[in-house]
This record gives structure tokens, sequence and C-alpha cells, in this order.
């Protein structure tokens, strides 16, 4: 596969949240096993606030909301998912 696969993270990133580097780990398993070209990104609930920050969800392939609430911005998880799904790129809520 030459291209390259995109995910967006809904969720505000924390080593101390042991979820958090297992979501990590678990995706570069899969990226290795299954010899994928994924790349990965962490976005912050708060930018999900202002219409540029949903807007740039589009450009995601795929989106996942992360566990390991509670969210810096509750109402901007909430924004990000709702874009998510209404856009119908595939999504996964853990």
């Amino acid at each position: 596969m030459n291209s390259t696969i995109t995910i967006g993270i809904i969720g505000d990133y924390d080593e101390k949240k042991v979820s958090h580097p297992a979501t990590n780990e678990a995706i570069k398993h899969a990226i290795d096993y299954l010899h994928l070209n994924i790349k990965f990104n962490w976005l912050p609930t708060n930018s999900f606030l202002a219409e540029k920050g949903l807007k740039s969800l589009l450009d995601y392939d795929a989106i996942w909301a992360s566990s390991g609430s509670p969210y810096d911005s509750l109402d901007g998880a909430i924004n990000a998912i709702r874009i998510a799904r209404e856009s119908g790129k595939p999504f996964i809520g853990t």
C-alpha cells in the first residue's frame, strides 16, 4: 500500500493516563503487523470549540475518540464527535 491513512484522535494526550500511551502502542503494533502507512495525531478538545478546528477533522481518513476522560473541553469533544459521525468517516469511540 502506497497511500497514507490518517487518523485523528480526539483527546487531550496525557502520558500519565495509561490508556493514552497504550493507544499509541496499539496503533503502532497494527501498523507493523498490517504493513500499512498510517499517521495519527492527538487533537486537543479545546480546538473543537471553533469552526476552524471542526473543519480540520475533515482532513483525516478516520477519527477516534480516545478514552481517558475527563476531557479538557467536554463541549469540544462532543462537537468533534458530532462532526466525525455526520461526515460519514470511519469513527470509533473507546
